[in-house]
């Protein structure tokens, strides 16, 4: 079972049955389980731009265009025609919308292996690795549902400090995040609020105010129609929201004194700005987290990056646990109502969604849906 979304209109949604018989150099996993958060609806947003189309395409027929939503999950081998992976083997990595999923792995070592089938070869090698679940030194069966919705979005968050400090914060004092209610804003917060001397900003709607506030990792909270409330002299401002009308005031605030202006994120991907003026400032530059990593593995070696990856998770993993609450999600009419409140942004921001296919719950709490 596939549930495929429109490329042209994200809240349309179809289900699709896609079972074929294996041929050689391929394996089958089931889909045991995935986090849906707004960081997937980011996805769809910029499929085309980034690609991320391109890792799961479906059948093309008349009508929209669909594609294969990437979620991050658990996967378990169901079927096999390679010798190097047995039924059973379990693995975190990118999976599409979808109960089960059909890939041809290479490139193996002892800690996993990749994704080499033809339509993925263009694409990062980051989301085409899958790692064994026995060798990987985070895993812990009872993390689960915190490493699926929250340690993908928190290496972004950690590339997104680590390019700052890389650049030595461009000389800023402050550092303004849009969004902050989103779990990569507030990794990426986390992780700048442990260095010195920096001001960390959020800005967000009114009704998650109070939420972002009782964050210890923002030392102002501003909504988005006070950004000139903001602090700071010199100031980075990272745009995980994707509202040009917001970056247009936060550029216009801090004027010449803005150091740097960086677009993580969309989670605001239908905001209308009806201002065509030229934003004022610095121009804002995207961060593709895989160029940022790739050059890390560079400067440390695979095993370095991991090393200081992991380390962050760490401190991070028991401070997230005091606000996420995990909510379980179960069938496809329940995670395509979930997918779609998520697109409408009617997702509680201390709430991350652990979802299978399967009827059986299988998380702290079972979330009802009625359709």
């Amino acid at each position: 079972m596939n549930i495929d979304i429109s490329r042209q209109d994200l809240h349309l949604t179809r289900l699709r049955d896609d079972i074929r018989p294996l041929v050689d150099g391929e394996v089958r996993l089931d889909v045991e389980s995935f986090g849906l958060t707004s960081n997937n609806v980011t996805y769809g947003v910029f499929g085309d731009l980034m690609n991320y189309w391109d890792f799961f395409p479906t059948p093309g027929d008349d009508g929209p265009i669909w594609g294969g939503l990437p979620v991050w999950g658990f996967g378990v081998v169901c079927e096999s025609t390679v010798a190097e992976l047995s039924v059973g083997e379990k693995v975190f990595g990118y999976f599409p919308l979808a109960s089960s999923f059909v890939l041809s792995p290479g490139r193996f070592d002892n800690s996993g292996f990749s994704d080499l089938a033809l339509h993925r070869q263009h694409l990062p090698s980051v989301y085409n690795r899958y790692a064994y679940v026995t060798e990987d030194s985070a895993y812990a069966q009872e993390h689960e549902a915190m490493i699926m919705l929250l340690r993908p979005l928190f290496l972004t968050s950690f590339v997104v400090d680590d390019f700052l400090i890389d650049h030595d914060l461009y000389g800023a004092d402050t550092v303004v995040i849009s969004s902050a209610s989103s779990k990569t804003a507030i990794g990426a917060a986390f992780l700048l609020a442990e260095r010195k001397n920096i001001t960390v900003v959020g800005v967000t709607s009114s009704s998650n105010a109070a939420f972002v506030s009782s964050l210890d990792c923002y030392d102002q909270t501003v909504t988005y129609d006070h950004v000139e409330e903001l602090s700071g002299t010199h100031a980075i401002y990272i745009d995980v929201a994707g509202r040009r009308d917001v970056t247009r005031h936060v550029h216009r605030h801090y004027g010449n004194n803005l150091a740097y202006s960086m677009v993580v994120g969309d989670t605001h991907w239908d905001a209308v700005d009806g201002d065509l003026q030229p934003i004022e400032g610095p121009r804002p530059e995207f961060l593709f987290a895989p160029v940022q990593i790739a050059k890390r593995r560079s400067d440390w070696g695979r095993d370095g990056f991991e090393e200081h990856a992991g380390a962050a998770w760490n401190r991070f993993l028991p401070w997230a646990q005091t606000w996420m609450r995990v909510l379980s999600v179960s069938g496809a009419a329940a995670i395509t109502a979930t997918y779609l409140d998520l697109v409408n942004g009617e997702i509680d921001p201390s709430v991350g969604h652990v979802c299978t296919f399967s009827s059986l719950p299988n998380r702290n709490e079972k979330a009802e849906r009625d359709h």
